[in-house]
């Protein structure tokens, strides 16, 4: 494990950050000539297992006819050309849901698995937990359940993409520093309200649990 939320968390908030402002330096794959079929991509000239592509990230999807134009989820990495997508689910395990089918599609897939990664450690080192704390009596595998950090998670990386992209001189500069102050915020409020609950004898029962509201990560 090393990290408590994905791409597809990103996309229910913040779609854009797969289109126009993605990061160019964070692209696993992409090309051009893929084909739809209901919830199959396939990219002839792909490689997605050595690109590293896999279940959870984010292919962005633009059909030459315009009618496919947007961000997808990656639901598995079925061969080194194809892939199962699907239209954004509120539940990750429901079944995947089709696209339109199109030919002649541009894809790409950018990742933020980087920026998740450091949200991670940050996390740990919060809660006294290794990787983030290097001598702590527990690590991350010991959390009874992760989902309780995947709201906090997404707000922090999300805070960090917009500070990136503040960071560049552009017209947005403005927004993006008001966008990274708003998810900071949310973050540190979703933080406070966490209750880890960490399983030390395996058995599936929680046998302690640690606060977030005592310190903050983010800060300005």
């Amino acid at each position: 494990m090393n990290s408590f939320s994905n791409d597809v968390d990103i996309l229910r908030y913040e779609p854009s950050l797969f289109g126009d402002l993605h990061f160019s330096s964070q692209i696993l794959s992409s090309g051009s000539g893929g084909e739809i079929s209901g919830t199959t991509f396939i990219a002839p000239d792909a490689d997605f297992n050595a690109a590293k592509v896999m279940a959870g990230m984010v292919v962005y999807l633009q059909s030459a006819d315009g009618v496919v134009d947007g961000a997808y989820e990656i639901v598995s990495v079925d061969s080194t050309a194809q892939l199962t997508i699907s239209v954004l689910r509120a539940d990750g395990q429901t079944e995947a849901i089709a696209l339109t089918d199109g030919q002649d599609v541009n894809y790409r897939i950018c990742t933020y698995q980087p920026q998740s990664s450091e949200v991670f450690l940050q996390l740990t080192q919060h809660f006294e937990l290794r990787p983030g704390v290097a001598d702590g009596d527990y690590i991350a595998d010991d959390i009874l359940d992760i989902s309780v950090l995947r709201q906090v998670s997404v707000y922090g990386v999300i805070a960090i993409i917009y500070a990136t992209l503040a960071g560049r001189a552009d017209n947005d500069e403005e927004n993006f520093w008001a966008k990274n102050k708003y998810y900071k915020q949310l973050f540190e409020k979703a933080l406070q309200r966490c209750r880890v609950s960490i399983d030390i004898g395996g058995d599936g029962v929680s046998d302690s649990v640690r606060s977030g509201a005592s310190v903050r990560l983010l800060r300005d």
